[in-house]
């Protein structure tokens, strides 16, 4: 079945970029209502108009360079920078020198700390520090003298630039981290998944050829030694790990890009809820003894699959390690807040610790095929064995199930 890729990008410096375009929007309409409303103390006025000309064109023309780091370049930062430049070194030459000394703004006024703060957004704490100076320079300059107020203009913008710079470096290291946590936690399940698969299919083919080959002889026994080894070195894989994390983050500019595997919708009518009966009744046989309840006991397609599947990897198991002599019991239980489905046989059982050596080995049919997939949705299997009396696995799967099979997929 074909399989489809779940992207997800995540971008927490993205609302910055959003604030920073309506900031320079609403500051140049300042920019102007200042000057509207004091431009009787303008020596040039025409010099502070054909300023604010430029300044309403560039910036409403450069709009979608502050949509996204991006489309922010280094080209476009030292262009917007050398607008707020000019502005601040024309302003003695449109304005009277008594209203700069008195502390009067300058033509572009707050509008200046815009290009700094895309400097932040754009390369950080460092990219602010010196566009910062670079103004903090150019309000020397159209003053003619170092103040107090200067001083803590200055102070301010550098300050505040530099603390935002600095947040969108750590929030860029926290999304690369968490990229990073999706990627080994995405390539893990996967990993699982496949496990499962080749545990129920080709390790048990194996494993039976394996037998058959010895108890043949001859020729007969040589396939079953090769296929032996296979068995090993598979089991070694599965165990290692089959899925190396793939490289899923991309530019910072465009957040965090995020690549997890879905499986596969292989039932149809996938909203519709399946009769998880249908799906256990096949076992029932000579040795498999099945009771259910009167009713259909609904489940979402992929829950009822899974918990399936983990009823059949348990009754191989019996077959497997019981042998074919062995009886074994599945009773269907369909409680008001979860669905239960117990197997049981009258095999000899389970020597203590014997689980978590076969875990160790490789062999992860009840760790993967059985719990796991129990797991994935949202369920738990408990496994109770006492050497000599046989084994009990107790399956159980919330009606709202946690895991991915509550998304109705």
């Amino acid at each position: 079945m074909a399989r489809r890729e779940r992207v997800t990008r995540m971008s927490v410096e993205q609302p910055l970029w959003r604030a920073l375009t309506a900031y320079r929007l609403l500051t140049m309409l300042y920019a102007i209502g200042l000057f509207v409303t004091a431009q009787d103390r303008f020596d040039r006025p025409w010099v502070a108009i054909g300023y604010f000309v430029v300044l309403v064109v560039w910036t409403l023309a450069t709009l979608p360079r502050v949509a996204n780091a991006a489309s922010c370049t280094k080209r476009f930062l030292t262009a917007d920078l050398i607008v707020a430049l000019a502005g601040i070194l024309l302003t003695p030459v449109a304005v009277e020198h008594s209203r700069i000394v008195a502390g009067g703004p300058t033509l572009p006024s707050i509008w200046t700390a815009g290009a700094v703060l895309a400097y932040a957004v754009k390369g950080g704490w460092r990219w602010a520090a010196f566009a910062s100076l670079l103004v903090g320079v150019a309000n020397v300059v159209q003053r003619g003298a170092f103040s107090r107020d200067t001083l803590h203009n200055v102070l301010l913008v550098c300050i505040a630039s530099i603390a935002i710079g600095y947040v969108v470096e750590v929030a860029r290291a926290s999304e690369r981290t968490l990229a990073r946590a999706l990627e080994i936690e995405a390539a893990t399940r996967e990993r699982e998944r496949l496990a499962r698969d080749i545990h129920d299919g080709v390790l048990q083919v194996l494993a039976m050829v394996q037998r058959r080959g010895t108890a043949l002889g001859g020729e007969a026994a040589e396939l079953g030694r090769m296929a032996g080894e296979q068995e090993v070195a598979l089991r070694t894989l599965v165990a290692g790990g089959l899925v190396p994390a793939s490289r899923g983050s991309e530019d910072a500019s465009q957040g965090a890009l995020v690549r997890a595997v879905e499986e596969p919708d292989d039932l149809p009518g996938t909203s519709t809820p399946c009769d998880l009966r249908s799906l256990l009744a096949p076992h029932a046989g000579a040795r498999v003894s099945f009771a259910e309840p009167g009713a259909p006991v609904f489940l979402p397609p992929v829950a009822a699959k899974e918990l399936a599947a983990a009823v059949s990897a348990a009754l191989d198991n019996v077959r497997r390690h019981a042998g074919a002599d062995a009886r074994s019991w599945i009773l269907v239980e369909d409680e008001p807040d979860a669905v239960i489905v117990t197997v049981r046989d009258d095999g000899p059982g389970i020597p203590e610790g014997r689980l978590a050596q076969a875990e160790g080995e490789g062999r992860l049919g009840v760790a993967q095929s059985i719990r796991g997939r129990l797991r994935d949705i949202g369920g738990t299997a408990e496994l109770i064995s006492v050497p000599g009396q046989g084994t009990e696995v107790e399956l159980r799967v919330p009606k709202i199930s946690r895991g991915k099979a509550g998304s109705g997929r």
